[in-house]
């Protein structure tokens, strides 16, 4: 059985094409093949392909799927892939939105470079967001285990050399991601919040030290900027505990809608108090408006505040409570009433008579949970202390030794003159004091006191980017060795973190990653070969699918990705 066809002309020359379905009968008496037409479709361009569709829908349902198939395709089908789409999908046109391919490609013109760099960067984000891997395994990741569009396979040296360039565009990507996603979720970007955090590293052996300038970049040993000699995974304050390891400390600015518009890196011994002045300096080359700049209790000293107001600017900083500063004895003793704002916070603000403005925060939860936590320490450092006046003073020396590796239970305890070990109860009474309370300062005088609150409330968002870095982009552990490289891991797992957050805030609602992600991750890109060559379709979109990418503002994927016909 076939389509036959047949043509004539008309008088204007128009030359028309007739359907029919036929086949060849043989007429034994004449000894020959007859054709015996069974059906006429008319015209070809008028046939009605719908109904044509129908039909060969009809006559499958007669059939074994396996013979149905292997019927409509011009021989047998063998499915040999199927590999998650969705969110690799959904992350490239996340990408595409911001702009970063443009950017990435406008950088490439001009240089002798793979013009898959860019697909290989996007490829390597993407690992970071879906299935964190080291570079060796996202290779395979990338060949064998999903579907990224434009880019089949991938060598280790190809994403070596992607990360090397991605760090000498990384000012004019994080620029252009700025605009592009504060334009594209229209925030307002009056706040910017700052903070950082330290990743160790698995190894006992800190980077030899090298010549660099204050901002921690490497320089050579007679130039003037040259500063100070470091390593850059070296020994430094740990915010994870540990010391012992050597480190590198990673700050990151936010927008107050959880947006990370930045991030840095810097050898593991750099302070807080050495970084503020660079990031603001960063950040003021994007011509931007004036930003009030958020930060925690390690950034407020007098150096790093005249940095933040330059240029118009400002900040809001939390004041350490117990670093017995005149100001901050003086904000505490001031009597007033406290204002109850958002999430039962209570503030008020005090004027001490100087020029910055103080606001005195109080949650009462917070005071709770404060309350509880002495409890347990002055428990834990009676039990260890109880009896201590038998022993002789060189083991109340040796108990005193012990606990200054114990902050915590050492606040509460003193030494009598006698050198015996007391729980002191004046620093019980002082610290009940400060239960549930932190003391901000604010150099805007148009913020609210329930403004400055507010905003500095949110660098909890900052602590939720440190969150997902370490535990869904798997910041550390870091496979890497040259601080190039470290550098760039770096700015990989912000650039996904960018478009996490560029997902989350455009899909609203409960709409977290890891549910978008598991969501998307089941629709597949299905690959079938057969004698006329090889196509590629993904799975038809399930509706908890639909619902997702309508959220994102996003269309389905094509139904054909691929088509390679047989030479």
């Amino acid at each position: 059985m076939y389509v036959k066809a047949s043509s004539r002309k008309t008088k204007d020359g128009q030359v028309i094409r007739y359907l029919q379905l036929a086949h060849n009968e043989w007429d034994a008496q004449a000894g020959i093949s007859r054709t015996k037409v069974l059906h006429s479709f008319g015209r070809e361009d008028e046939l009605d392909r719908d109904a044509v569709k129908r039909l060969v829908s009809a006559l499958s349902r007669l059939l074994d799927p396996a013979d149905a198939v292997a019927a409509t395709s011009a021989g047998e089908l063998t499915l040999t892939s199927s590999r998650p789409i969705g969110g690799t999908y959904a992350l490239d046109q996340m990408w595409r939105r911001l702009g970063l391919d443009a950017v990435i490609r406008r950088q490439l013109a001009g240089r002798k470079l793979d013009p898959r760099v860019e697909r290989v960067l996007f490829a390597l984000v993407a690992n970071r967001a879906l299935a964190a891997s080291s570079k060796l395994a996202a290779t395979g990741w990338i060949a064998g285990d999903v579907h990224i569009d434009g880019l089949e396979e991938i060598s280790d040296d190809a994403c070596y050399r992607a990360m090397d360039y991605l760090l000498t565009i990384e000012p004019d990507l994080a620029k252009e991601a700025y605009f592009q996603v504060t334009d594209l979720l229209s925030l307002e970007v009056d706040l910017l919040f700052f903070d950082t955090t330290s990743t160790y590293f698995e190894t006992g052996e800190a980077d030899e030290p090298v010549p660099r300038d204050q901002d921690g970049n490497r320089v050579d040993g007679d130039d003037e900027a040259a500063v100070k000699d470091t390593g850059f995974r070296t020994h430094g304050k740990s915010k994870d505990s540990r010391d012992d390891l050597p480190q590198v400390v990673v700050g990151m600015a936010v927008t107050r809608d959880g947006i990370p518009v930045r991030v840095w890196s810097w050898p593991g011994s750099t302070t807080d108090t050495d970084l503020i002045r660079q990031v603001r300096d960063d950040i003021r080359e994007w011509t931007l408006s004036r930003v009030i700049w958020v930060a925690d209790r390690g950034f407020t000293s007098q150096k790093n505040r005249r940095a933040l107001m330059r240029g118009g600017g400002g900040y809001i900083i939390g004041e350490k409570l117990r670093s017995g500063s005149a100001e901050v004895k003086a904000a505490l003793s001031r009597q007033g009433r406290y204002a109850t704002v958002k999430d039962n916070m209570q503030v008020k603000e005090v004027s001490i008579g100087a020029d910055d403005r103080f606001v005195l925060c109080y949650n009462p939860a917070q005071a709770e949970r404060d309350a509880i936590v002495r409890t347990k320490l002055i428990a834990q450092l009676e039990e260890v202390i109880t009896d201590t006046d038998k022993l002789t003073a060189a083991e109340r020396a040796r108990i005193e030794g012990a606990l200054s590796g114990k902050p915590g239970l050492k606040r509460f305890m003193r030494t009598t003159p006698g050198g015996l070990l007391r729980v002191d109860k004046q620093k019980i009474k002082t610290e009940t004091n400060l239960d549930g309370k932190y003391l901000l300062r604010c150099s805007d005088p148009g913020l609210s006191a329930e403004d400055i609150a507010l905003g500095y409330k949110q660098l909890l968002e900052v602590e939720r980017g440190w969150r997902d870095m370490k535990q869904i982009l798997d910041l550390r552990p870091v496979y890497h060795r040259r601080e190039d490289r470290i550098r760039a891991h770096v700015l990989l797992c912000w650039l996904a973190l960018l478009l996490i957050r560029v997902a989350e805030t455009t899909a609203g609602g409960s709409w977290t990653w890891n549910r978008i992600r598991a969501e998307l991750q089941r629709l597949h890109a299905v690959t079938y070969t057969g004698p006329a060559g090889t196509f590629r379709q993904t799975t038809e979109p399930a509706k908890s699918q639909r619902d997702v990418l309508t959220a994102l503002g996003l269309d389905p994927p094509k139904k054909i990705i691929e088509i390679s016909p047989k030479p």
